[in-house]
């Protein structure tokens, strides 16, 4: 059970922080500065490393299913409130088709 969480909670900081190396990417893409870039791909690559450490603890088809799925669902929200994109229909479908799999893995 210990294992469930750790996996988890790496998991969940792979993703957070790959959610942030996003959003100093699109920053980065806006605002043309290097700095941006920079530390978005430092910070990939520390989510980088929680996401392998996460892979001692489940399976590799499993946890890139949620990695995937939560990251997406994850990078739509920020991208609504933070850069104030939108979303159609369809998209919103898709993201709760999205969490509905990751239940389903998870059963």
């Amino acid at each position: 059970m210990l294992e469930r969480y750790i996996f988890f909670g790496l998991l969940l900081v792979a993703v957070l922080l790959e959610v942030a190396a996003d959003v100093l990417f699109k920053k980065w893409s806006i605002d043309n500065k290097n700095i941006l870039l920079i530390i978005g791909l430092a910070v990939y690559f520390i989510g980088t490393i929680f996401w392998a450490i996460s892979l001692k603890y489940d399976f590799l088809s499993k946890a890139v299913s949620i990695f995937t799925v939560v990251n997406l669902i994850l990078v739509v929200i920020v991208g609504m409130v933070v850069f104030t994109e939108d979303i159609s229909v369809i998209n919103k479908i898709g993201i709760g088709l999205g969490i509905i799999s990751v239940i389903l893995i998870e059963l």
